[in-house]
C-alpha cells in the first residue's frame, strides 16, 4: 500500500521510488511530474510520504534536499540511519547501507543524524 489515500499523482511520484534505490532530489521530482501536476502536489505528496514513514530526507551537496525511500520505518520513528553518497562527477545520490551508530548525548534527544559523504561514484572513476 503506497498511501492511506491512493490519488493518482500520489501513484506517480510513489512509482519513481518503487523502480529505484537511488535517493532524488525536489528539484527532479518537481521536473518529472511538472506535465501532471504542480509542485506544491509534489511537496504535499512527499511530506505525507515522510509523515508515514515511507521516505526520508537529507540535504546534498549546496544544501538542496534528497528523498529516499525508508526501510522498516514507520509514521512514530525513522530508524534507518544510514549515510548517504553524491557523486561529484554525475550528481548521482544513493544510501549506503553501512549502519552508523549514532552516540547518546547527554541531556540532548537525538532525533535525526545526517551523514553526506562525497567523492566518485563507480561509474565516473576514471
Amino acid at each position: 500500500m503506497v498511501s492511506s489515500r491512493q490519488t493518482q499523482s500520489i501513484r506517480l511520484v510513489w512509482e519513481v521510488f518503487d523502480r529505484s534505490d537511488n535517493a532524488f532530489s525536489v528539484v527532479e521530482l518537481v521536473q518529472m511530474h511538472k506535465d501532471s501536476m504542480n509542485k506544491t502536489t509534489v511537496y504535499r505528496i512527499l511530506d505525507r510520504f515522510e509523515k508515514e514513514g515511507k521516505l526520508h530526507t537529507f540535504l546534498g551537496k549546496n544544501g538542496l534536499k534528497w528523498y529516499a525511500k525508508c526501510n522498516n520505518c514507520s509514521s512514530k520513528q525513522h530508524i534507518d540511519i544510514h549515510p548517504h553518497f553524491q557523486c561529484n562527477e554525475c550528481g548521482k545520490v544513493e544510501c549506503l547501507s553501512i549502519d552508523v551508530k549514532i552516540p547518546k548525548v547527554a541531556k540532548h534527544h537525538i532525533e535525526q543524524a545526517n551523514m553526506l559523504l562525497l567523492g566518485q561514484c563507480d561509474e565516473c572513476v576514471v
